[in-house]
């Protein structure tokens, strides 16, 4: 269960989804399979927890459906600078879809599913703001699928399986896994890592290039992971936003195109506030102080 503390943060905090406030209003905190909250020590950055230890964070339709009502939550909230995925129980991280659910669901139901599964990681994907995994335990299929959605990943030193093993189970990765990992990693990648089915430690998946950093013992990927976006959110939030809009057309692009794109989203900054703030920080000689305006 989590803290009381945490608990009574949470019922102030503005970034809520209306349906966490009525979790919380109703229950508990730890009730709710996924939830947004704010990082009090470090604005501008929250965490998105995934909350289903005793399955280890294993999707069902309850979990799918609270993910896609927080991913709404922090598209619209403009506090937000970072945000982080993470479990809320250490050695975890997500272990895809919840398969003894999946034996109990119709064919409908499994087909809704996996839209609603391909949706909620497309807006993932596409949220304004960077995100960060932290991958504190098994990354599996689906698992692995949610964080090639996300911008960056981490991994913690110690984990040891990483990987899409649905071939072995008589599928393929379903949620966007056979599409991102060709983006990701390459198509020779890609191929080995789905038709062997292979299970990669985090050294390994760092060597591949499924995750892009490894803690160093004794962090965890969560402490990894906020400091890099701590690194993140120290610049400008419009400009994080815009770049991160550039960056995601390229592949979609023809060059020339791309660099079009990417004029027209630079010459929409230099008329912002924190642009002017940050030549007078420069010739000041001081840290700029960024209000994403």
């Amino acid at each position: 269960m989590l803290s009381r503390s945490l608990l009574v943060l949470s019922r102030s905090s503005p970034i809520l989804s209306q349906a966490f406030r009525r979790f919380i209003s109703n229950t508990s905190l730890s009730t709710a399979e996924v939830f947004v909250q704010p990082i009090p020590s470090d604005p501008g950055i929250a965490c998105l927890f995934l909350n289903r230890p005793q399955s280890k964070n294993a999707i069902s339709i309850n979990m799918l459906q609270e993910f896609q009502e927080c991913l709404e939550t922090v598209k619209f909230d403009k506090s937000i600078r970072a945000l982080v995925v993470r479990s809320t129980s250490m050695g975890s991280f997500c272990a895809g879809a919840d398969l003894i659910e999946r034996r109990t669901m119709t064919d409908t139901q499994i087909n809704k599913f996996l839209v609603g599964l391909r949706s909620t990681l497309g807006e993932l994907e596409s949220l304004p703001i960077p995100t960060i995994a932290a991958i504190d335990g098994p990354a599996l299929g689906g698992g692995l699928e949610l964080s090639f959605a996300c911008d960056l990943r981490v991994a913690g030193h110690d984990v040891t399986k990483i990987g899409l093993p649905e071939t072995r189970l008589g599928i393929i990765p379903g949620a966007g896994g056979t599409q991102r990992a060709v983006r990701l990693l390459g198509m020779s990648k890609a191929k080995d890592l789905i038709f062997t089915a292979r299970m990669l430690t985090a050294v390994e998946a760092l060597e591949w290039g499924v995750v892009d950093y490894v803690s160093t013992a004794p962090l965890t990927a969560f402490d990894r992971a906020l400091q890099l976006a701590r690194d993140i959110v120290k610049n400008a939030p419009l400009a994080l936003r815009a770049a991160k809009q550039a960056l995601s057309r390229a592949t979609d692009l023809p060059l020339e195109s791309g660099l079009d794109f990417e004029k027209a989203s630079y010459d929409l900054l230099l008329t912002t506030k924190d642009r002017t703030e940050a030549l007078e920080a420069f010739k000041a000689k001081r840290p700029p102080v960024f209000r994403g305006e």
